[in-house]
């Protein structure tokens, strides 16, 4: 499967963002799917996941009760909510999916990784 994240951009602290997360190939319907990021000069770091029917999330606990992760299985998509945004959240976001009754909150969980989308929040 290969998926393409979008909706990065340049924003202010405070604001909000959606990223999306568009699978091709094949449908992820049956994948756990995440997403991750990685600030410049630092490792990839876990933000959200979601199980493969929607019942179930998880968050790091630095993006819980600002972030929310959702998925719409009949268009092969996945989303991220960005609420109240920090500079801390500046970093490269990748979605990732993960076999089927996988968690999804490790790299090593990973079984399809996409391009990246940049988001910069300005203080």
């Amino acid at each position: 499967v290969q998926l393409q994240a979008s909706g990065g951009g340049l924003v202010q602290a405070g604001d909000s963002l959606r990223l999306s997360c568009t699978a091709s190939g094949r449908t992820i319907y049956r994948n756990s799917m995440a997403w991750f990021r990685q600030a410049p000069g630092k490792e990839r770091d876990f933000v959200a996941a979601i199980t493969w029917s929607g019942d179930s999330t998880n968050y790091a606990d630095s993006t819980k009760g600002r972030f929310i992760i959702s998925r719409d299985n009949d268009k092969s998509m996945v989303f991220l909510q960005m609420n109240s945004l920090k500079p801390e959240d500046t970093a490269a976001y990748f979605c990732a999916a993960c076999p089927y009754g996988s968690p999804c909150h490790r790299e090593s969980f990973v079984a399809s990784w996409g391009k990246g989308t940049l988001v910069t929040v300005s203080s």
